[in-house]
């Protein structure tokens, strides 16, 4: 059963938000969000509204793969809920900050008294919304938890002569600029957290483009091919490598 206030509420939600998706894709807003939710119909509704205000959603149901995914690809912000099969909720959110993961998190919970609303803040969370709740409420909490500073958390990504800025989303080799796509820069980013790892097709499929399945297409390859052509230049040492029947391995050049 989804906690999300109404059906009327988030198609109205959803019409109004539409209408920013597109300029937020073109300004390469596509901030990652990590949802960790196990009711499925309410993380549909969550992932739905997000991805039309031009968010990229990864969700898990689970607590421990919700945090390990959290270890991984280190969102720019999560939505966690407070009851979560094989972890709850503020004790995965406790583990990241001791860690000192700083992603900002907003709790969800449907235990919405005083003691519970504090006792989620005091775990690590930066702010927390009870069910039910209005959809276009939750995205607006996003939206403002992606305007706080986060002192620590990282910016830039180097590897070698790479260097991505993840706030203003660009991208150098050396003193070189290098133009990417919202898809491509998402693609380089998770390449350049996992430099020396093979990374294979269908790792790329899920966590670059959500896929759950391996489809039979050669989406990972088409982009690949394009984004080799703009991070390694004729002169410059190879650093994109493809593994014949394996995948894709990036390392450092000179």
């Amino acid at each position: 059963m989804a906690l999300v206030s109404s059906k009327r509420t988030v198609s109205e939600g959803r019409g109004a938000i539409a209408a920013n998706a597109l300029a937020a894709i073109e300004n390469k807003l596509m901030a990652k969000v990590l949802l960790i939710e196990d009711d499925s119909e309410t993380a549909e509704e969550i992932t739905a509204e997000l991805a039309d205000r031009g968010f990229e959603v990864d969700w898990s149901a689970d607590g421990i793969e919700g945090l390990d995914k959290a270890r991984a690809t280190r969102p720019d912000a999560m939505i966690v809920d407070r009851l979560l099969p094989g972890m709850d909720g503020l004790t995965v959110i406790e583990a990241l900050r001791k860690d000192q993961v700083r992603t900002p998190v907003l709790v969800l919970s449907a235990l919405g008294a005083v003691d519970d609303r504090v006792r989620g803040l005091r775990m690590g969370g930066d702010d927390y919304l009870t069910k039910p709740f209005a959809i276009v409420e939750l995205v607006a909490r996003v939206e403002a938890l992606l305007r706080r500073p986060v002192e620590s958390r990282e910016t830039t990504l180097r590897v070698g002569p790479l260097e991505l800025d993840l706030i203003e989303r660009t991208a150098k080799r050396g003193d070189r600029v290098i133009d990417l796509l919202p898809r491509e820069f998402r693609l380089l980013e998770y390449m350049m957290q996992r430099s020396d790892q093979l990374l294979t097709r269908a790792m790329l499929l899920e966590e670059v483009w959500n896929y759950k399945f391996v489809p039979a297409t050669n989406l990972v390859d088409v982009h690949m091919g394009r984004l080799r052509h703009k991070v390694d230049g004729p002169d410059e040492v190879q650093m994109i490598h493809n593994v014949r029947g394996a995948g894709f391995i990036l390392r450092s050049g000179s």
